[in-house]
This record gives structure tokens, sequence and C-alpha cells, in this order.
């Protein structure tokens, strides 16, 4: 039997929070007067708070993906070629040791830019139920049993009698998922449980097995820079959603209003609500049913070949602190103190700080965090618990916001 994707009650929960959301009800309620989409009254600049948001905060974001990705492509494709010398002469491993290395390095700086991208789910991340967002990045969703399969259907360009295609393959066995797996496992077995496995692969050695899989990893490598750079193209230029945004309530916009367009963004910030405390935290804490059932699992992490989880966390939260302020220009703690809410806004940058504090005092991984340190993860959940509980009450409130579905049933 074919080992299909991994699916814990995680991917059930998440597949569709992801992009559209789903999340935990724990503890305190919305606002009474949340939902409300009718504008603001002060005077605030809120075409200009969308500009810089737009061209100040995620355009930025998502060329520095095109960018870091690119690197991606030429550091894998040089692992390769050490890889293929040391199967020829395996005298001396000091090169591919270091472009091994090289090769992990750029994983981590492009899965990092990525998750600062994970925070800016707007337009074309969300259109087709997320398909752009799925083919760079499928998780919840893995399969490391497919990975291995379109390894070998990839050397051998055939799936069925038909060219190996890794743009038709399902998003579990490509995007940044599979590269972690393929750049970072130690073990050059394959994953495969059932009857269906990697044809051949067991009678292979491991330095013939490791060419394979990076040349199956540098066309992963260069189908996510691809992806990344269609993100670019549906966002930016005449046409792009990011220009949308910025044409709100203007003749022939998709926004009937700025206050429509200024709500939109404001949907992209619960990604902190719906998936990082509740995926990332809150299910491998046990919080939810998960993979081991009620108790802390650490098969629930994030990136947990690469142990690069609470990285990703905090990623996260440096991407809403930006969203948020700004940065340099106009963000939404400016527009909370035009309409008189200062102390939200104080609130919520110092409450943002407090998880990023915590987020970055790890001196060890998420997954070793959960076994040795069980309270310091605890805390860390409860630190972003803080930001979503304000979120989503005096911050929807005093802005006469609409809670995105992902979070407007939720009693958390």
């Amino acid at each position: 039997m074919l080992s299909q994707p991994r699916y814990s009650l995680l991917s059930i929960a998440l597949t569709a929070a992801l992009l559209s959301g789903c999340n935990e009800s724990t503890s305190s309620d919305a606002g009474a007067d949340y939902g409300n989409q009718d504008s603001t009254t002060s005077d605030f600049d809120q075409k200009a708070l969308i500009a810089n948001l737009v061209d100040g905060v995620i355009t930025p974001t998502f060329e520095q993906f095109v960018s870091v990705s690119n690197q991606q492509v030429s550091d894998i494709n040089a692992y390769c070629t050490a890889a293929s010398a040391f199967e020829q002469d395996s005298s001396d491993n000091t090169s591919l040791t270091q472009a091994s290395d090289t090769a992990q390095q750029s994983w981590r700086n492009t899965i990092s830019v990525w998750q600062q991208v994970e925070m800016m789910q707007l337009g074309p991340l969300l259109n087709d139920d997320g398909a752009l967002r799925n083919k760079i990045y499928s998780w919840p969703v893995t399969s490391r049993c497919g990975v291995d399969l379109d390894v070998v259907s990839f050397e051998n360009n055939d799936i069925n009698g038909v060219p190996y295609d890794i743009t038709s393959r399902t998003p579990a066995r490509k995007g940044l998922v599979a590269l972690e797996y393929l750049l970072f496992n130690p073990s050059f077995e394959h994953s495969c449980t059932g009857t269906v496995t990697p044809a051949g692969w067991d009678n292979r050695t491991d330095d013939d097995r490791r060419v394979a899989r990076c040349e199956f990893a540098a066309e992963a490598a260069k189908d996510i820079n691809h992806n990344a750079q269609q993100l670019l193209i549906q966002w930016s230029g005449d046409d792009g959603y990011g220009t949308s945004l910025k044409q709100a309530g203007e003749t022939g916009s998709s926004f009937a209003t700025v206050h429509e367009a200024v709500n939109k963004l404001s949907d992209a910030l619960f990604y902190i609500d719906s998936v990082t405390k509740d995926g990332k935290l809150a299910t491998p804490l046990g919080l939810f049913a998960n993979s081991c059932g009620t108790s802390v699992c650490v098969e629930d992490v994030e990136s947990p070949i690469a142990k690069h989880s609470i990285e990703n966390i905090t990623r996260n939260l440096e991407a809403l602190d930006a969203l948020f302020s700004g940065k340099e220009g106009l963000g939404f703690d400016d527009y909370l103190i035009d309409e008189n809410d200062a102390d939200t806004a104080t609130e919520l940058r110092e409450r943002i700080a407090t998880a990023l504090a915590n987020s970055r005092s790890y001196q060890t991984s998420l997954s070793d965090a959960l076994v040795s340190d069980e309270a310091k993860v605890t805390a860390t959940h409860s630190d972003v618990k803080a930001v979503t509980d304000k979120l989503k009450n005096e911050f929807i409130n005093s802005l006469a916001l609409e809670l995105p579905q992902t979070s407007a049933g939720d009693n958390d």
C-alpha cells in the first residue's frame, strides 16, 4: 500500500486553517461589537496606511523571498556537484561537508523569509484555495514517502509512462517541506512503509542515494523559485493585487471602500492566531487532540528535521510586528492612536515585543523544549495568546473591523 501524505489531526484542522483558518477555543470572548464593518470616524489617511503596508512591508518581503530562493537554487546545485565528486572519489569529504552545510543554511535563510510571507497571506496566496502557497509550502501536510518516490521518478523521468513534471506533482512531494527532508535527514533509507517503495532504492549505496536526492532537491528548489516569482508578478505591477489594494474605493476597484481594503490587510494578522498559536504551539503542547492523542507531541512541531520550529515562530512574530507598526511608515498602531485608542496601540506593541523576546530566548529547539522544559513552551503560547486576545477585542472594535472567519466564531 502506498504511503500517504501525513494527515494528522493538526493537518485536518490546519489544511483549511492555513488559508481560511481554523483554531482553538480556550478562554476569552471576542468583543461585543466585533464584526462592525462601518468605517471609523476620524480623518486618518487609510489609503496612506495601505500604500505603506503594500510598498514598505509586503512587497519588499516578497522580493526578498525571490532573492533567497534564487540563492538556494545555486547553493543546492553546488552541493550536488560536490556530492557527485565525492561519489567518484571519497578520499576527502571536506568539500562535500562544506557544500552540504551551505545548502542547509540556504534552506534556513529561505524558510526564514517564507515564514514572514506566511503572515502576509493575501490575494495570490489565497486564490484557488491557496494553490500557489501550497506549492511553495504544504505544511502541515507532508509526505516523506511521496518525496522518496518522486526522487526516483524524477531520476527516471517517468510517471506511469509520462515524462516527469514537478509542476504537476502534489504539494506535499515538493516545496520547502520536501527540501527540509532531502537536505537534513541524516538517513538515506526511504520512509515508505507500504508495499510501494522507491524502485531499487534498497540496493543503492548511500553515496548514490545522496546524489539522487540532491538532484531532486535542485529541481524542487527551481520550482520554489519559479513560484516565488509568480507570487511577485501576481502581487506587483499594474494589475497586481497590491495595486488593487492601493486603488481601493476608486472606480473599477475590486474594493468598494478604502476601509474594506484595510480590513483585508488586517485579516492577515490573524495567521498569528489560527496557525502560529493554535497549530505551531497549542497542538504540539497537547491543548488540542494531536498525533499523540492529547499529550505533548514533538511529532507535530513544524520543521522537525531541521529543528527550525521556534525560529519559524519568531519570523511570524517579526512579520506581525512589521504589519502592525508599518516599520518606518504608517501602521495599524498609528490608526489606533488617531482613533483615540493609544492604550491598545501601546499594549499590542508591548505584547508583541514580549512574545518576540520569549521566542528569541530559546537555547534549544522547540522539540527539545517540549520534552525538557514544557513550561517554557506553555509560556510562549501564553505570550502569543496575549497578543491575539488584544487583536480580537480592542483592536477590532476600535478600528471598526470585521474578524476573519478563522477567529469570528472562536471563544479564544
